[in-house]
Parts: structure tokens; C-alpha cells; sequence
């Protein structure tokens, strides 16, 4: 009690006069929050008792499955190789004294290409050969003198050694000689020349090529499990993009005995007749191999198939009803399995029927029953023999 009061006399507790300031702040912050939050509830509130609006429905291109005839192929690709080539060179330097040939001429075989100035091996092979025939001349003489035993045999021997030497030396001059001659080892034709009269060449400077040209051959690789598909004397159908119209026929020569253990290819060689020469050594060409009789899959363009790693889907176009219970045209995915393709073209072996809409263009914006619009004025390609056009 304070000693300056009156006793007996009780006085009533006061609040100090900023706690009772910041007090009524606080109360008309809390009242003006609260009619700012109705006020901003209130159309939030308006706005979700709305339904959204529907989204347009997707555009789409659209393809009628239906069933077609497939030839059961093997499509593989490969090289030409020529049944006899080669790039011709001489086994001896020397200056070329005569060249018989011209370029892209067609020879026989045994026919003479070109020749190396040989004068001095001949005269070499002269001398070889008078010694030679002296040599041959003695030991006739000493034969008959050896029949009378008018000589020893021990000289006899020694003639007749000296008659095999030097008939070898003139066998091996001769084959000096051969040598500066070089000729066509097959008949074939003849590309361009790559050496002048008068120029000096030395050993394995390439000549000319010379190329069987008819017939040729085509060499490809197939995997393993195809063998049981293939067999000798079954036919190729072979294109090449130097000739995109022609297909050229032939049938499979050879099947390699082995397969290689790095890949587990096996190496297949087929024989094609090559009359006009169209067909070159060095042609990239692709191939397809018939394996058995005509069978009936539906058939998509590839456009149509969304390939996943966990199944292939498409999208089926059926009636149905949008968000607003509105008659549209619906999707639904449908889980198919496919087979082989052929061009544009790929077989749908279950998952469909023959007659239903299959989306063919546009499906990366849909979902499972999202409603479409059908616009086909633009189809994705659907050949199952296409060719490039240049434009």
C-alpha cells in the first residue's frame, strides 16, 4: 500500500494506456480481414460451382482395318562381287614397250595386255640356248663313246650334269621372259587403263581391272534362326537403286557350312544373270527371299502403331459420349500384337477385327476415350512398295 494513500480506501487497477491502443488495432485488423476474405471467397466460391468447359475434341486421320494378302520374305541386303575379278599388275619392273589393249574392251583369256622391254633377256636366252645345244651335243657324243667304254662314267656324269644345268637356266630364262608379257588369266572386260608405252613400272603397280561381268554374284548375311527357311537353288528378287524400276532374278549357289560365332549370321551367296552388265562389282542391293505360301493379316500403316517397350498400342475410334454427356466420337486403346513389315505396311496378327477405324495420324495428343474429329484429307503413306521420289 502505497504510504501516501488514504487507508482503508481500496483503489482500481488501471491498464496503461498503449496496451489498451494496440488492443483495438488488432481487433479492427482481424474484422477487416475477415470481410476481405468473403470478399475474395465469395467469387472463388461462383467460379468453381461452374463445370469447366469441355476441350474441342482432337483431329485425327483415320484408316478402316482390313485384311490383305502377305508373301512370307525375308528382306536382307547386300554386296555384287564379280564370279571371277581382278585388279592386273606385273611381277617384274621394266619400261612398258607395248600396250594391246584399250579401255573397257572386252578380251579372252590368254590374250596378250601388255609388254616389257625384254631385249636383253632375250639375247641372254640366246646364249643360254647355244650352250644348251653344245651342251646337248657333248653329252650325245659321250653317251655313244660310254656305249663303246671308250670314256669313264664318272665323265659321262659329269656331261650329263652339265646339260640338266643349263637346260634349266634356259627354263628359268624363259620364265624371265614370261613375265615381261602380261595376259588376261579369264576372259572378261576390261576397265581403264592406268599405264602408258614408255612409262616405267615397277612390281604390283596396278594395270587395269578386269571383271567377269556375267554372271555376278550376291553376297548377304541372314541370322541364324532363318536357316530352316532357306535352301540351294531358291529364289532372290534383287534391286538396286541405280535401277529402282528393274528387279533382277536369281537363286541362291551357296550356303556357307559354318556360322559365325560373333554374330551368329550365316554367309549366303546367290547367282544372278548379268547379260546387259547393269549389274556391277560393288552395288549395294537389297533382296527379298520368298519362304512360303500366301497368308492374310490386317494390315496398318506403321503410322497407325505406337510401339512401347511394354506392348504396341493403337487407338480404336468408336461412338460414344464427350465430358458433357454429349454424342461424339470417342478413342479407346487397344493393346495389339504386330508381325513383319512390308514398306509402309505392318501386319497386325491380334488385337483387331477387319472393319474397325484405327487412328493412323494424330495420336500423340489422345488419351484413353478422349473425343476425336475424323479429318482424312491427309493420309500418312500406306504402300507396301515405295519409291523415293526426287524432287
Amino acid at each position: 500500500m502505497n504510504r501516501y494513500e488514504p487507508q482503508g480506501v481500496m483503489t482500481e487497477a488501471r491498464p496503461p494506456r498503449k496496451r489498451r491502443v494496440w488492443l483495438w488495432a488488432i481487433i479492427v485488423a482481424v474484422l477487416a480481414l475477415t470481410a476481405f476474405g468473403g470478399a475474395v471467397y465469395a467469387p472463388i466460391a461462383a467460379f468453381k460451382a461452374k463445370p469447366f468447359p469441355a476441350p474441342p475434341p482432337a483431329a485425327v486421320s483415320t484408316i478402316t482395318a482390313v485384311y490383305e494378302e502377305w508373301m512370307p520374305l525375308i528382306e536382307v541386303v547386300g554386296s555384287l562381287k564379280p564370279v571371277r575379278g581382278a585388279d592386273l599388275s606385273v611381277e617384274v619392273p621394266g619400261i612398258v614397250d607395248e600396250v594391246a589393249f584399250e579401255s573397257g574392251g572386252d578380251v579372252g583369256a590368254g590374250a596378250r595386255l601388255i609388254r616389257l622391254r625384254d631385249n636383253d633377256d632375250v639375247a641372254k636366252l640366246n646364249t643360254l640356248e647355244a650352250a644348251r645345244d653344245l651342251a646337248q651335243t657333248n653329252y650325245n657324243r659321250d653317251e655313244a663313246q660310254l656305249a663303246r667304254q671308250l670314256i669313264a662314267k664318272a665323265q659321262f656324269e659329269v656331261t650329263a650334269a652339265n646339260l640338266k644345268s643349263l637346260q634349266a637356266q634356259v627354263a628359268e630364262q624363259q620364265a624371265v621372259i614370261a613375265k615381261k608379257t602380261l595376259r588376261a588369266p579369264f576372259a572378261g572386260h576390261l576397265g581403264i587403263r592406268a599405264v602408258n608405252a614408255g612409262q616405267y613400272i615397277s612390281p604390283g603397280t596396278p594395270i587395269v581391272t578386269l571383271q567377269a561381268l556375267d554372271p555376278i554374284y550376291l553376297d548377304f548375311n541372314l541370322p541364324q534362326q532363318t536357316l530352316q527357311q532357306i535352301k540351294v537353288g531358291q529364289e532372290v528378287s534383287v534391286k538396286v537403286d541405280t535401277y529402282p524400276q528393274t528387279i533382277f532374278t536369281g537363286k541362291i549357289s551357296t550356303i556357307d557350312p559354318k556360322v559365325d560365332p560373333a554374330t551368329r549370321n550365316v554367309a549366303v551367296r546367290a547367282t544372278l544373270p548379268n547379260r546387259d552388265r547393269k549389274l556391277l562389282p560393288g552395288m549395294f542391293a537389297t533382296a527379298n527371299i520368298t519362304t512360303g505360301t500366301p497368308q492374310r493379316y490386317i494390315t496398318l500403316p506403321q503410322t497407325a502403331i505406337t510401339f512401347n517397350p511394354y506392348g504396341n498400342m493403337v487407338y480404336v475410334v468408336s461412338e460414344g459420349t464427350d465430358a458433357t454427356g454429349k454424342a461424339t466420337l470417342v478413342t479407346k486403346q487397344t493393346v495389339v500384337t504386330t508381325g513383319q513389315t512390308r514398306g509402309d505396311q505392318i501386319a497386325v496378327l491380334t488385337g483387331l477385327k477387319e472393319g474397325d477405324q484405327v487412328v493412323s495420324a494424330g495420336q500423340m495428343k489422345l488419351q484413353n476415350g478422349a473425343a476425336v474429329s475424323v479429318n482424312n484429307a491427309i493420309q500418312p503413306s500406306n504402300d507396301s512398295n515405295p519409291r523415293p521420289v526426287e524432287r
